[in-house]
């Protein structure tokens, strides 16, 4: 484990990379999902290592390690950290390991800002866990009546009154900066996603190597009909799925964050196959 800092475009992103004993068969950078800190995926990341792989995890700029003030004093998007923050993580690993295969895998939001990121030519491969476009809709019930809350209920009231998400006090896990929220929310309320968000940049070169996407069965934040609408947004891609189903691994549930969790191992191996 080697701690490493990140210059982004206005951000300095706080990260580790993880590095096998030999030369790594590929440099992974692990996206992670919204409103999870890098540290949660450090088990996964190890892991990666004893498997030939080296691995750069890092957080999102004010956010976990890398918050630098109050969420409220934060103007962060989410695009910044899709648009910004991940190609420089990507640039940073292929930088200090150049002649060695760059993958990436994309836990949630990590796997649908590709898009929008330029140089997506020297990516070789990509993973997507459990990401996808989530509409209210596609939310099973009782979920969905969580998620309408989330969206149109104390959410907004929330992150209106104190100028941020008080994730932490929501039992949500983190605070969110308020633009990451807002931006999250007309995403998620639109059958649109952000395809026609009119506050977006414009789309860069499309990504055209392989792309592996990966839904839960038991999923119910980003349920499996959610995953495969992803596919619209690499049209020029190598695309296969992959259905992860609880009981094919003896494991009782998976879900959408807990895929890297350590009781959740015994999926891992058919994450990167």
């Amino acid at each position: 484990m080697q701690p490493t800092n990140i210059p982004a475009q206005g951000a300095t992103l706080k990260a580790t990379l993880y590095t096998p004993t030999k030369a790594p068969k590929a440099a992974i950078v692990l996206h992670g999902a919204t409103g999870v800190p890098a540290r949660y995926y450090r088990h996964f990341a190890d892991w990666l290592t004893t498997q030939g792989y080296a691995c750069l995890t890092y957080d999102y700029r004010d956010f976990g390690a890398s918050a630098t003030g109050r969420p409220k004093q934060s103007k962060a998007s989410m695009m910044d950290w899709g648009a910004l923050d991940q190609p420089a993580a990507q640039a940073a690993l292929k930088a200090h390991l150049p002649d060695t295969p760059l993958w990436i895998i994309g836990h949630s939001l990590g796997g649908f800002m590709l898009p929008f990121q330029p140089n997506t030519a020297q990516i070789d491969r990509v993973i997507t866990v459990a990401s996808g476009a989530a509409y209210i809709a596609d939310h099973p019930w009782p979920y969905r009546t969580m998620a309408l809350l989330f969206w149109y209920g104390p959410g907004p009231l929330a992150t209106k009154l104190l100028g941020h998400l008080p994730g932490k006090a929501m039992g949500l896990g983190a605070d969110l900066p308020a633009q990451v929220y807002w931006q999250w929310r007309r995403w998620c309320t639109s059958k649109s996603f952000y395809e026609n968000d009119a506050d977006l940049p414009p789309l860069a070169p499309p990504y055209t190597g392989p792309l592996k996407i990966i839904a839960m069965d038991d999923d119910v934040m980003m349920p499996p009909k959610s995953v495969w609408k992803l596919e619209r947004f690499y049209p020029q891609a190598q695309k296969s799925r992959q259905l992860i189903r609880p009981q094919e691994y003896a494991l009782k549930r998976i879900g959408h964050i807990e895929v890297f969790n350590p009781r959740n191992a015994a999926l891992w191996p058919d994450l990167i196959k």
